[in-house]
């Protein structure tokens, strides 16, 4: 019960690694804010939990402003934010257009951003908080098919170490996690998004894992709950590999 007390709030919360972490902070003791655009799949996760849902757009500062006045007005002030929300669309650079990096850039790097400072000042004045952004392993090695979300996701890594630098005198750490291939709806929506060529993009990163296969959301899960306990009360700053040595060097 290392989050015994505590307030969690975590973005696109509803499936994938964000429903796994609403379901392992809140089994360590924390009283969680599901928050997703989904709002009635994230009601879903929250009913398991005892929690409470959100609806919020990580792209609107409006729907953020709001989302986390009700989460702190019922649950109380935060104090672990998790910037899971995430977006792809699988596809070769060349290809692509100004539209589609716009969308990538604004979920993934934009939305964390804007979750964060719309957060970080109240953990600041009550000098207590844990940050933890869900980069990926795509932000420190590449990813082909993935290059916008690659490089938004280079950002989330170069945005957590300078909040953690900024944030350290408040007693406030950043980090991030950078899974490698997580079995969530975001990755297996290559193969249907490219067919015969998605599965050959999500089997290369599979064989570039030391471990050979798909991680579990539940695997990073375990790392953010980490994170954003006392345990790591010395660490800040830090890019976690949960990737099964996809990122070794």
């Amino acid at each position: 019960m290392r989050l015994e007390g505590r307030v969690a709030l975590v973005t696109g919360g509803a499936s994938g690694i964000g429903a796994a972490t609403c379901r392992r902070l809140a089994a360590e003791g924390a009283r969680v804010a599901v928050t997703d655009l989904n709002a009635g799949t994230a009601q879903a996760v929250a009913g398991e939990l005892d929690g409470a849902a959100y609806e919020l757009d990580v792209r609107s500062t409006a729907s953020i402003s709001a989302a986390v006045a009700a989460a702190e007005r019922d649950l109380g002030p935060l104090e672990v934010l998790v910037n899971n929300a995430g977006y792809d669309e699988f596809g070769f650079f060349a290809r692509s257009d100004e539209a589609m990096w716009d969308r990538v850039l604004a979920v993934n790097l934009r939305g964390t951003i804007a979750v964060t400072h719309a957060v970080l000042p109240g953990m600041q004045e009550r000098r207590r908080g844990r940050i933890v952004n869900v980069a990926s392993e795509a932000g420190r090695v590449g990813s082909r098919g993935s290059a916008i979300y690659s490089a938004a996701k280079a950002g989330v890594i170069g945005f957590t170490k300078t909040v953690a630098r900024e944030a350290a005198r408040y007693e406030v750490t950043a980090n991030a996690v950078a899974p490698g291939p997580i079995e969530t709806p975001l990755l297996m929506a290559a193969p249907e998004q490219l067919g015969e060529m998605g599965e050959r993009l999500v089997q290369g990163m599979v064989g570039a894992t030391q471990l050979g296969r798909l991680g579990q959301p539940d695997e990073v899960a375990a790392a953010i709950a980490f994170l954003a306990s006392d345990d790591a009360s010395y660490v800040t700053g830090e890019t976690l590999g949960v990737s099964g040595g996809l990122g070794m060097v």
